[in-house]
């Protein structure tokens, strides 16, 4: 089975893209999706779309997992990005493919033990976690991976849990 997962932003959105067999996985590959600098939102909208629709066609995932918008302090970024993340979720429905959600707190809390987890703390154990030679690069990247481990420790938890009843 192969799962996506996605940290959607405007400018640069991260894949992850997990390949499950049995009771283990692999990460297959990890890369940043950027928009072309200084063209208006809309067009920004269009080269998402385009590349999510490509994405979708060559990994075939049967799961998305994709991190949740929440509100910092700039209303006119989250609701650029909301866009983005509507388009990108957009493509996923048609498809018929499993969404799952996480917030950044909810994947700070799972991989580190600490909510307020700093980038540099998250890649370090995503390192070790997955085995890498260095730390995940660039950023929105490394936030996609930690979206697949983060659905690694619920799927185990589901697991045990079907497997105890």
């Amino acid at each position: 089975m192969i799962i996506l997962w996605i940290d959607p932003w405007t400018t640069t959105t991260g894949f992850a893209v997990i390949k499950k067999e049995s009771n283990h996985f692999t990460l297959i590959d990890y890369w940043i999706l950027s928009t072309t600098p200084n063209i208006e939102l809309i067009y920004k909208i269009l080269e998402i779309w385009t590349d999510i629709k490509t994405i979708l066609k060559k990994f075939n995932p049967k799961i998305v997992v994709i991190e949740k918008l929440f509100f910092q302090t700039n209303l006119k970024t989250w609701i650029d990005v909301a866009q983005a993340r509507w388009v990108i979720l957009y493509e996923i429905i048609k498809k018929d493919i499993k969404i799952l959600e996480y917030t950044p707190l909810q994947i700070k809390k799972a991989i580190t033990w600490n909510g307020k987890a700093n980038k540099l703390q998250l890649q370090n154990a995503i390192k070790m976690i997955f085995k890498l030679d260095t730390i995940p690069k660039p950023d929105d990247a490394a936030d996609a991976i930690w979206l697949a481990y983060m659905w690694w420790l619920n799927y185990n938890a589901l697991f045990s849990n079907i497997q105890k009843k």
